[in-house]
């Protein structure tokens, strides 16, 4: 039987190279249930309602509050700002997974709000805004007559 010499390592090589492949696609790619779920974009937001109200709440760790704008027009959101990265002279960086540079992130929320009454607060690297529904788009309770 006649056989090409090192027939065999190339169909070993070829596979190899595709498992490697398969594990960076493992290990790199966010698994299918989290890419469903999850809104990348950053700053991380939490967003939810009451009856009277719409509270935001952003991580923004390391931030100057002065560097944070927040606008509100109607049942739009808009948060910009800027995060300066944090250089040192004469030192090899190894790993820069915290983000900087400019950001901006804007949603509709889902009602309109009174943007003359919107209260924001920063404590602790959290930005919490709270913004109030409208009066005209708050729910009416109406009261049944007997009769």
């Amino acid at each position: 039987m006649l056989m090409r010499p090192y027939a065999g390592w190339m169909s070993t090589r070829r596979e190899m190279e595709r498992l490697r492949r398969e594990m960076n696609r493992l290990f790199s790619d966010r698994p299918a249930w989290a890419q469903e779920s999850s809104v990348s974009g950053y700053p991380a937001m939490n967003v939810w309602t009451d009856e009277d109200s719409a509270i935001v709440t952003a991580e923004l760790p390391g931030m100057d509050r002065d560097m944070i704008d927040i606008s509100v027009e109607d049942d739009t959101l808009t948060l910009r700002g800027e995060r300066q990265p944090d250089e040192q002279e004469g030192v090899t960086y190894h790993r820069r997974e915290r983000r900087y540079g400019t950001f901006v992130r804007t949603f509709r929320l889902p009602f309109r709000v009174e943007a003359e009454e919107v209260e924001a607060t920063y404590t602790n690297g959290v930005l919490k805004v709270v913004l109030p529904r409208a009066a005209e788009e708050k729910p009416k309770k109406i009261s049944v007559l007997a009769g």
